[in-house]
């Protein structure tokens, strides 16, 4: 008995329209694969223009064909969640971070819905609210690298000198220095950074005592 496959010749084109659907975009250096579809919720965004035939965006690709968007590829997920779903999922980032990639791309609704998140973030009571301080031990050439690295939510609060040590290299005099941070967060979260916080104030005198 001879099979038929009648679908044979249909299959070609709908493999090339099914991919044709696709859009690879290269946020950043990293790699985002979405559909047309999603990338055109908002019709008046720069990610739904971007993806028109008749495009009056200028945008290069490389080698991949990939889309190049100079953005931070970390803000810009959320947004292209939001696009696909409806719903706002940070995952740890800042709405800050996320509200300017979203006036970016001009994806409106989102942009009111995270002015509305941050707005009611900062009327919320204090008693939610904690400040976690941190004492870090610093030499002089240290400072300006520790300082400037400062990131996630740390801000530079008091810088105190401690005076000068030798090293155990040489007759080489360091100014040491007491650099003090601080980071605002919740209450359970402010819990875990202490407890955090103790383990490695424990673990700095165990490796003094044992000379480590």
């Amino acid at each position: 008995m001879t099979t038929i496959n009648i679908n044979s010749r249909k299959s070609p084109m709908l493999k090339k329209q099914g991919t044709d659907q696709w859009v690879k975009l290269n946020v950043g250096g990293t790699y985002f694969l979405t559909t047309k579809t999603t990338l055109s919720r908002d019709p008046n965004s720069f990610l739904s223009r971007l993806i028109q035939e008749d495009c009056d965006l200028i945008s290069d690709r490389d080698e991949t064909g990939a889309y190049l968007i100079d953005r931070d590829p970390k803000y810009f997920a959320p947004v292209l969640n939001y696009l696909r779903h409806g719903k706002l999922v940070l995952d740890g980032v800042s709405e800050e971070g996320v509200l300017e990639e979203a006036e970016f791309y001009n994806v409106t609704q989102l942009i009111t819905l995270l002015k509305e998140c941050i707005t009611h973030r900062d009327q919320r009571p204090q008693a939610d609210k904690k400040r976690v301080y941190r004492v870090l031990q610093c030499r002089e050439q240290e400072l300006t690298q520790m300082i400037s690295t400062l990131s996630d939510g740390w801000r530079f609060e008091q810088l105190i000198s401690v005076g000068m040590q030798y090293t155990n290299y040489g007759p080489f005099e360091n100014n040491e220095f007491l650099c003090v941070v601080s980071k605002e967060c919740g209450s359970s979260a402010g819990r875990e950074l202490e407890l955090n916080d103790r383990a490695k104030v424990l673990q700095q005198k165990g490796s003094r005592i044992l000379g480590i």
